[in-house]
């Protein structure tokens, strides 16, 4: 995460582009002081960048505890918490407790296990073994708090098409 390029997304070369507005850094740094005020350690990033843009780098935090507001809050920025577990049961439960289910991020190294967890989650989209879940191809939406229906790919165009059965007899 430390060495991802941050700058402007138009630029070659640049992976992490600025966030929407000042106010979207302000949360995330909000966000990210929260956890380190409750105990979380930051292994990268963590303080907004200067200069022109809305720029976060990178953030990766270790130890979040359960009360950290972004364990329970949306952050969309460039930060990943990292909680610990003692089994996958715990693992799977405290992840579906959220209110929000846009979409959840799983890396392992077994496949089939990976697959299995993923059907367990309460998110409307998986990235397993992957960090970017975006596909024009694929339906985007959420689950709980983050969305209702789905947007792109077939499901989406169903969306706005109205379904009407026709009964005929000769």
């Amino acid at each position: 995460m430390a060495a991802l390029k941050v700058g402007n997304g138009l630029l070659a070369g640049v992976e992490v582009g600025s966030l929407i507005n000042a106010k979207a850094r302000a949360k995330v740094t909000e966000l990210v002081n929260d956890a380190v005020n409750r105990g979380a350690r930051i292994l990268t990033g963590g303080a907004p960048l200067g200069g022109v843009g809305y720029f976060f780098p990178p953030t990766v935090l270790a130890d979040v505890p359960d009360d950290a507001r972004c364990l329970h809050e949306e952050i969309f920025g460039p930060v990943a918490a990292l909680v610990r577990f003692s089994d996958e049961a715990e693992m799977i439960g405290r992840c579906n407790t959220t209110e929000y289910g846009l979409v959840a991020y799983l890396f392992t190294n077994d496949m089939r296990r990976g697959l299995a967890i993923a059907e367990k989650l309460d998110f409307g989209m998986v990235g397993l073994n992957r960090g970017l879940v975006s596909d024009p191809a694929a339906p985007f939406g959420g689950m709980k708090q983050s969305g209702i229906g789905r947007e792109g790919a077939h499901h989406g165009i169903m969306e706005y098409l109205e379904t009407q059965y026709v009964s005929l007899g000769w």
